[in-house]
């Protein structure tokens, strides 16, 4: 089975070779890129296939807004990848080893032997081999273009590193962290006598010195019973906001009074707390330098592209190719 990260990759490449065969095929062109064109059919199975890899990583008001953006986005998105692949084929790139070296991975990935292996994984999915590997190799050769064009022009200076630093220090403060045990009774279909009941046995057996661990694991309603209680390490903003609050008046071994949420009750108990802290520059160093870089790559990615265009003959036959249709 293909884990789902790799899934929504092999997804994007290959889902624009398995859409539409069995369709019957317009060869219009709608678009005129230097001596290539865009025709009907390839834009129509780019944007099925753009559609089909949204639906697998987006949900809701998300997926709404991509598709809203899709339509008026996606020719400019078609020619500037041909254009990208153009390029890459007039300086005769060779990327075998990145392609076999990305295969290699997805293989490790997913606990694949065999290129065999691979293959039937692509097959399962409606994926061919030969066109999925193309569109790989493509999307390969399209990004050592950006990375040799674009990427390697861009400089960071430590000054304008720690200059960020100084300015955005507030963004750069670890929030408090807690590790947590609690008992949890549901109050779902729940006898309110009965868990009132509950509740106070609970609390005598806590208040007697009875280990918190085995009373949550033998009176929580699951999913804590199997875990005793564990509800793992958590950040400050990352429990349900009712338990946030009763969080932030404990300290380290303290137990809760009972904490009615969403769901049922809890009796929390914080196993540790760590205070919030402000990160030292050199733990802050490689997100502001991830920051830094991504803003600087977009305004000069953006250039490149517009200058690209301007030298190359582009010609947009039907800028709005499926009409209301979709």
């Amino acid at each position: 089975m293909i884990k789902k990260r790799t899934r929504l990759l092999l997804a994007a490449l290959g889902m624009a070779a398995a859409l539409g065969l069995a369709q019957e095929v317009v060869e219009e062109i709608v678009a005129i890129v230097n001596d290539e064109v865009i025709t009907l059919s390839h834009y129509k199975r780019e944007y099925d296939s753009r559609v089909q890899t949204a639906r697998a990583q987006l949900q809701g008001a998300e997926l709404d807004k991509y598709m809203e953006s899709l339509k008026p986005g996606l020719m400019d998105a078609m020619i500037t990848d041909m254009l990208l692949l153009q390029m890459a084929k007039e300086k005769n790139y060779n990327v075998a080893d990145q392609v076999k070296s990305t295969i290699e991975n997805i293989k490790k990935e997913n606990n694949l032997s065999s290129d065999d292996d691979l293959k039937r994984a692509l097959q399962a999915q409606g994926l061919e081999w030969d066109p999925w590997l193309k569109q790989l190799e493509e999307m390969i050769m399209q990004r050592i273009v950006v990375d040799t064009e674009v990427n390697r022009s861009i400089v960071l200076d430590d000054s304008e590193i720690v200059d960020f630093y100084k300015k955005h220090k507030a963004e750069f403060v670890e929030p408090e962290e807690y590790k947590i045990r609690a008992v949890y009774l549901s109050a779902v279909d729940a006898d309110a006598a009965a868990l009132e009941t509950k509740k106070k046995e609970i609390e005598d057996k806590i208040k007697a010195g009875a280990n918190f661990e085995e009373i949550s694991g033998t009176f929580s309603d699951e999913p804590l019973k199997e875990s005793k209680g564990d509800l793992g390490t958590m950040k400050k903003g990352q429990l349900d906001p009712t338990l946030q609050q009763a969080l932030d008046k404990m300290k380290k071994g303290e137990v809760s009074p009972w904490v009615r949420a969403k769901n049922g009750w809890y009796l929390m108990k914080t196993e540790d707390k760590k205070d919030s802290r402000q990160l030292e520059f050199e733990e802050a160093r490689k997100t502001i330098e991830n920051r830094l870089f991504g803003e600087k790559q977009a305004l000069k990615l953006n250039e490149f592209l517009v200058n690209l265009k301007k030298k190359s003959f582009i010609k947009i036959l039907k800028p709005n190719p499926l009409g209301a249709d979709k």
